[in-house]
């Protein structure tokens, strides 16, 4: 079984998606699970740590194969806010996948809100009215006008992560 650190089905889907095609016959559900950071990481460091606990917890489960953090982090640099993501992949002999996705700049009043301490989702969803984008659309979405969903944000992420598994001679 692979166990998802997250009953977010924006989440849940992509990794649904990906496990059936590289692990066909293995079964994908979600568990909660704490990520042990804020519920807004701040920078790569705090959001890898997010997605590494949650993975660790959905491999501690019984019956997990694999546990599957992922975690979405916002870092600040001259530029602004960025949005990422980091998946972690964990394997019951110790095999490890990670990967960092791609990253979009949040606009300036998103940012400023999000370093005040807001989490990432509740700015979102004030700011277009809606409930819960960060189990649809996400932030991702709202900014590309759906060009971009979250779902296909974390499939990206999750493919990279792979590796260590498709090409284990390369990764010792």
């Amino acid at each position: 079984m692979i166990l998802v650190g997250s009953t977010n089905p924006a989440k849940l889907e992509p990794a649904r998606q990906v496990f059936a095609e590289v692990f066909p016959g293995l079964g994908v559900q979600g568990v909660e699970v704490a990520s042990g950071v804020r519920d807004q990481p701040i920078g790569y460091e705090e959001t890898l740590l997010g997605a590494l606990n949650r993975a660790r917890a959905a491999l501690a489960w019984p019956g997990a194969v694999f546990g599957v953090g992922l975690e979405a982090g916002v870092e600040f640099d001259a530029e602004g806010a960025w949005l990422f993501n980091v998946a972690v992949i964990l394997r019951v002999d110790g095999r490890k996948g990670l990967a960092r996705g791609g990253s979009v700049l949040l606009p300036p009043r998103v940012a400023e809100r999000v370093r005040g301490g807001e989490e990432l989702g509740r700015v979102m969803d004030e700011l277009v009215g809606q409930k819960d984008t960060k189990k649809g659309l996400g932030a991702v979405g709202v900014l590309t006008l759906a060009r971009l969903e979250r779902m296909e944000f974390w499939r990206h992420t999750l493919e990279l992560a792979l590796p260590p598994f498709l090409r284990p001679e390369l990764y010792p």
